[in-house]
């Protein structure tokens, strides 16, 4: 049996949560990487730009970290994963986890491939542009 969809983000995610963030097999070539919103909204093209976006990221952080509370299929297309971050920013010592930063990731597959990725900080966010309520998740 192929692998479905929500087979694919959870294999991502739990590489993730393990601090993995070396493979981008998963991603389409021209996949669009999108920071929804946080301190520094931001939207990438390709392979090239989604690499550079997340080691901007990843450099802006001491140990940060990234665990999943739930995953949704929305449709045929389209994963919700509703995520905790953590980590401390190395500029302004924000410890996220005293915050308990509560986000979500939307993630668009066609073909056995992701090609959008969208990250919220808030989850409320994610989930206002999805038209869902806060009391639905």
């Amino acid at each position: 049996m192929a692998p479905t969809n929500l087979d694919l983000v959870r294999a991502m995610v739990l590489a993730w949560e393990r601090g993995d963030y070396s493979s981008a097999d998963w991603a389409h070539p021209e996949i669009e990487l999108v920071t929804a919103d946080g301190p520094a909204p931001a939207s990438r093209s390709g392979l090239a730009g989604m690499a550079e976006g997340e080691r901007e990221f990843l450099n802006a952080w001491e140990d940060y970290r990234l665990e999943a509370d739930e995953y949704r299929e929305r449709d045929g297309e389209h994963t919700l994963v509703i995520v905790r971050h953590g980590g401390r920013g190395k500029a302004s010592g924000l410890d996220l986890g005293e915050m308990r930063a509560k986000g979500a990731v939307l993630f668009r597959i066609r073909d056995g491939k992701v090609r959008r990725l969208v990250l919220y900080w808030h989850r409320e966010r994610a989930l206002a542009d999805l038209g869902l309520t806060p009391e639905a998740d």
